[in-house]
């Protein structure tokens, strides 16, 4: 695609995302919905502030972590099959990052930098943030963690998120695309939460990214002191290379 067309494409986009976050057929009324790769004003998005744009098609607020994306950095070849994703320009003035909508009260916005060594042209961060609903708070950890690292680079990142969740007495939900993009990495990122005290519903194999020709699950929720009523994978949603993933949740 031209980017002469990028801004209309994108667009549309949004404006699916938006309806289907709204229409319930793929998945239920969404409170909290949280992003990852969130670009903002990129030309490979068109210009568009894909957070800010889609709260406000959803009338929710949001908040919005840059990954704060180095300048002329060349990214480096690296598995076929993480050469899809169309990089940011070397010069682009825009940024990426993550990014958190809610319907509900947003308190105690956190930037958590994790480390990164595989891709010097791509920082790696989570966002935290206290969602309120009524009497009840939740610590919840939006991640994206960085497809290009072996397992112990993976796991390095997640120890820095499990450890801010350890510092809060609230219940707690991590979140995010955690690029477990093997069946090994699959299996040690769930052992590796579970062992922190961590569950998910969500069956290892559980197929949440898609390209070329490849099914693969990269995206989770783990959650503690939390129980996860319903879950799902808002399939055929095509507004990205991700399918969305949902939970309803309660308090033990």
């Amino acid at each position: 695609m031209s980017l002469n067309g990028r801004p209309e494409h994108v667009g549309n986009l949004i404006s699916g995302a938006a309806r289907a976050f709204t229409d319930n057929k793929l998945l239920p009324p969404v409170d909290v919905l949280a992003l990852q790769e969130a670009d903002k004003r990129t030309l490979r998005t068109g210009g568009h502030h894909v957070a800010k744009e889609l709260a406000e098609q959803l009338g929710m607020q949001w908040v919005h972590t840059p990954a704060g994306i180095p300048r002329g950095v060349v990214p480096v070849k690296r598995q076929w099959w993480l050469d899809f994703e169309e990089p940011i320009d070397l010069y682009d003035k825009g940024d990426t990052g993550v990014a958190l909508l809610s319907r509900l009260p947003l308190s105690d916005v956190t930037r958590i930098d994790l480390p990164w060594h595989e891709c010097p042209w791509r920082p790696r961060l989570a966002m935290a943030a206290t969602i309120s609903a009524g009497p009840h708070q939740i610590r919840i950890f939006n991640a994206h963690v960085d497809p290009h690292a072996a397992i112990d680079g993976q796991l390095a990142q997640l120890e820095v998120i499990a450890a801010q969740a350890d510092a809060t007495t609230l219940p707690t939900i991590i979140l995010g695309d955690f690029n477990t993009l093997s069946k090994q990495k699959c299996i040690d990122t769930r052992s590796f939460l579970e062992s922190r005290g961590y569950t998910t519903p969500i069956p290892t194999g559980t197929a949440t990214w898609r390209g070329g020709g490849l099914r693969m699950h990269a995206d989770w929720i783990f959650s503690r002191g939390v129980k996860i009523e319903r879950w799902g994978v808002a399939r055929p949603l095509n507004v990205s290379d991700h399918w969305p993933i949902w939970a309803e949740i309660s308090q033990d």
